[in-house]
């Protein structure tokens, strides 16, 4: 209960001042969250990219934006009205497709990108999963809802039979991953593990007191969506040039990111003001592990797992039952 009550008070935190009220076509409000999983966003915000495709469309939009840390502030923010775009893990975003069939039917618009989340530690006793003690504490956004929350009950039910996938769901706390990371690098409280993102989780392996446990793609069994852009069938139907406006801003992104590396470092840094140091935001987009792009990528495997599980009760026969058509003509999965 803590957990949710801080989870919706961080959202109304972070959308204060963004009206909850229905918006009309040429208004958009999106939320991010933190990473540079996100940086289609920043060079969207940073480019103007919405504002320049609306104009294409004889409309001059108007874009707000917010930060919200988790899936489930995320889907509360979405529900309720305060943003007309969410983008969060695969995770959130099969779960308020499955809660919305029928009523505001929420589908995703397309992949942000294809980038690994590392489970890191900072204990030394802690090599594999079944290392993990009741002394340990491990950081995810979103307790039982994130997509590292839910990488961890994959790969936990792999490492201690089926029907164990909740068996580490206890040691996990909410925390966004500035956070996480600096709590895990001071060592000083009783956060012993993070399943982080890029770039948190490079940074913090550069400290010799940090290690990796494992990576979300050896548990999904490759490179792999970490998150989706996703809104409701009534946004895309009631703001067809906004929405299309967006799709078209999205496309434009994440083809400048993969031509422009440098210049796509040099983007998140400014637009998230981050401290870090410039070559290692460069060597994360450059990274062959990473890449920038609207095609789904193994979202079938966490579809599967969250219908086995019982976490949806809906099924879906493919990637295209919970994605909207504008991107169905690349080979998804």
């Amino acid at each position: 209960m803590k957990r949710t009550l801080a989870a919706l008070g961080a959202a109304i935190i972070a959308v204060a001042g963004i009206s909850a009220t229905a918006m009309a076509e040429g208004q958009i409000r999106i939320a991010e969250q933190y990473g540079i999983s996100y940086l289609p966003l920043h060079v969207i915000r940073d480019q103007k990219l919405i504002e320049k495709h609306g104009k294409a469309e004889g409309l001059d939009i108007t874009v707000e934006w917010a930060k919200l840390s988790g899936g489930a502030a995320q889907n509360d923010a979405l529900l309720s009205g305060s943003i007309d775009v969410a983008a969060a893990g695969v995770g959130p975003a099969l779960t308020i497709w499955d809660r919305t069939r029928g009523t505001v039917d929420v589908r995703a618009i397309a992949s942000l990108g294809s980038l690994p989340s590392f489970l890191i530690t900072n204990n030394p006793k802690v090599k594999t999963l079944q290392d993990f003690t009741s002394a340990d504490k491990i950081a995810v956004p979103a307790v039982g809802v994130s997509v590292q929350s839910r990488t961890l009950q994959i790969a936990a039910e792999k490492a201690f039979g089926e029907g164990q996938h909740k068996k580490l769901d206890e040691l996990t706390v909410s925390l966004p991953h500035p956070d996480a990371t600096a709590a895990l690098l001071s060592g000083g409280g009783q956060l012993t593990a993070h399943f982080s993102n890029p770039p948190f989780q490079y940074q913090a392996l550069k400290d010799p007191k940090i290690h990796k446990v494992l990576s979300s793609y050896d548990v999904l069994g490759g490179r792999a969506t970490s998150n989706l852009a996703y809104t409701t069938a009534k946004f895309r139907e009631d703001n067809p040039k906004t929405y299309k406006a967006f799709v078209e801003a999205l496309k434009e992104a994440v083809a400048w990111i993969e031509a422009n590396k440098q210049a796509a470092a040099e983007t998140y840094i400014r637009v998230e003001k981050s401290k870090l140091d410039p070559e290692l935001i460069l060597s994360i987009v450059q990274s062959p592990e990473v890449s920038f792009t609207l095609k789904p990528e193994r979202t079938f495997v966490y579809a599967e797992f969250l219908s086995r599980t019982g976490a949806i009760k809906n099924k879906p026969s493919s990637w295209k039952d919970y994605v909207f058509p504008d991107i169905q003509d690349v080979e998804g999965s």
